[in-house]
């Protein structure tokens, strides 16, 4: 990776009908920073997801002041997930190289980012348009495949 940021997208959250990828590429235009999917989700989910605690920019998109992987119910800081599209610095691989293992014992991009955000760097979180599809379960790979296949 040659420039000083770039894009990443994960595999089991798909985005259909808007570019999230492309809202993600301007907003890091416009306020130079990296920028991370969000999406609220139910309270009693939030421990399958990274969690944000932001500051509010406007109605679709927050300054990230932290964020937590898998939390509990008790200690998610908001209902503001992580969705699998990131602008991110190319400074994260030199973080990852040195992350040691957290939740579950793997290695989350989620921890990386953290540290990032605790040496400075900032961190946009946007409220995507589009429909969201979770792949990241069984049910939500059968139901997704569903929603495609009537594209």
């Amino acid at each position: 990776i040659k420039s000083k940021y770039f894009l990443m997208l994960m595999p089991d959250d798909l985005i259909i009908k808007k570019n999230c990828s492309l809202s993600l590429i301007k907003l890091h235009k416009k306020y130079n920073s990296s920028v991370i999917a969000s999406k609220i989700v139910k309270k009693e989910t939030v421990s399958r997801w990274g969690i944000f605690n932001t500051k509010k920019i406007n109605k679709k998109n927050f300054i990230i002041k932290d964020v937590i992987e898998k939390p509990s119910v008790k200690l998610a800081p908001s209902n503001y997930a992580v969705i699998g599209r990131y602008v991110l610095p190319r400074t994260i691989f030199n973080v990852l190289k040195k992350q040691k293992p957290g939740k579950n014992g793997e290695i989350h991009i989620t921890d990386s980012i953290q540290s990032l955000i605790q040496s400075g760097d900032k961190f946009i979180a946007h409220n995507f348009k589009g429909k969201y599809l979770d792949c990241g379960t069984m049910n939500g790979f059968i139901n997704s495949n569903k929603i495609i296949g009537k594209i």
